[in-house]
């Protein structure tokens, strides 16, 4: 399957909103879907960290990062922990680095850009609190599918 979100809208799209499209594909997977883990938090990647440490399988995290320019949010190592934790996808309002690396894993990541600069680990952000960037308020247990085409959310899980 090269596409997902025309044929969810096809079938489902009175249960689907989607998303503006202001985000950019980094991953070396292109297709997913799960449940939505929140991560708030800015120029602090702390606690990211933390979650891609946790089993991701069938979910989606996604990090309002509060469209920062000036930090990334995810790099190399963190990306490779993700994917060895299951992780579905990493959707970032914010940028990622090492965009070259990250573009060889099995893993979707949607980000706004990219920014070479790491972030200090000071622990601050937020886990499972409602987001809102996109156009959408991403709300943790609900669920959000993504592909080349952009990226929607709905309340229950759905299927083709």
């Amino acid at each position: 399957m090269l596409d997902l979100l025309p044929d969810l809208f096809d079938v489902h799209s009175e249960a689907l909103t989607l998303a503006q499209p202001i985000f950019k594909d980094y991953g070396g997977k292109n297709i997913f879907q799960g449940e939505i883990v929140t991560v708030n938090c800015y120029n602090d990647n702390s606690k990211v960290k933390e979650l891609v440490a946790t089993n991701g399988k069938n979910k989606v995290m996604v990090v309002d990062g509060q469209a920062s320019m000036f930090r990334a949010l995810l790099g190399d190592m963190l990306a490779e922990q993700a994917v060895e934790n299951g992780w579905q996808a990493i959707v970032i309002n914010g940028c990622i680095r090492d965009a070259g690396t990250i573009a060889t894993l099995p893993i979707a990541v949607k980000a706004l850009g990219c920014c070479p600069i790491k972030t200090e680990k000071l622990g601050q952000g937020d886990v499972n609190q409602i987001v809102t960037f996109a156009n959408l308020s991403f709300i943790p247990g609900q669920y959000i599918y993504g592909d080349s085409n952009g990226l929607a959310i709905s309340k229950t899980l759905l299927s083709l």
